[in-house]
């Protein structure tokens, strides 16, 4: 079996939590479809028990090819404790995204409800009035001279399937390299350039809550360099390293 090395990618790490860096390209989980072809995060959670006896678990999920702040739950108290933050929208999260056009303003929000493309689309989502609600905060942080593209910090206040990636998509300005929503499926298409930058978990309410910031994957370098973005921090390796 094919596994993945996280522990470099290890962002935070307490008695209660996990938050890993995920790379760009890796299945969090095998669903319906698996991880075929390649390894899946859960496959590799075994060096992250920590002298723990059982194996850290997903508080959530991120798509196969968007990277960044990934949240694990050491145990079933903290799993469940996670479970009520996500639900209640109490966990903060912001998205980095390099999007195709131009937005007509710096910011603003997205309001507008999702529902399923098709049942024999899986999780493809589409506008949907009779949908479930789904907003999304935005605001543009540089453009590339030539206008064509831009870099977009997203925020998301529900948690929908490919909410950020649809939302994008119905305002004009397709995220580059979304082979679902935008022009990623054309021949020489970079990867999708979607980042879970940072992420706020207010676990304990007589702490402070935990942050976590996830750096710039290197397939995203390139076009923030573009819109004006210059690397704030270390550079992580440029994959995951593998093991067999």
């Amino acid at each position: 079996m094919t596994t993945l090395d996280l522990l470099p990618r290890l962002l935070h790490r307490d008695g209660l939590i996990l938050i890993i860096d995920k790379p760009a390209g890796v299945a969090v989980h095998r669903g319906p479809t698996g991880a075929q072809g390649g390894p899946c995060l859960e496959d590799s959670f075994d060096p992250l028990r920590f002298g723990l006896p059982r194996l850290p678990a997903l508080a959530h999920r991120l798509d196969r090819d968007t990277s960044g702040c990934l949240v694990l739950g050491r145990h079933r108290k903290a799993l469940e404790r996670l479970g009520k933050l996500f639900r209640s929208g109490r966990i903060s999260k912001t998205y980095w995204a390099v999007v195709e056009g131009q937005p007509e303003t710096d910011e603003g929000e997205i309001d507008l409800a999702l529902g399923r493309l098709d049942a024999a689309r899986g999780w493809w989502m589409r506008p949907d009035p009779l949908g479930l609600p789904a907003r999304t905060g935005w605001r543009r942080l540089g453009r590339s001279a030539d206008g064509r593209l831009a870099f977009i910090e997203f925020t998301p206040h529900t948690g929908r399937t490919h909410q950020i990636r649809v939302h994008a998509q119905a305002m004009g300005w397709p995220l580059l390299g979304d082979p679902i929503y935008g022009h990623g499926k054309a021949e020489g298409a970079p990867p999708l350039h979607l980042h879970a930058r940072a992420i706020v978990v207010p676990m304990q309410d007589s702490k402070r809550p935990v942050r976590a910031k996830a750096p710039v994957p290197a397939h995203m370098e390139a076009a923030l360099a573009l819109c004006g973005h210059a690397p704030d921090l270390p550079k992580m390796d440029k994959g995951p390293t593998l093991t067999t």
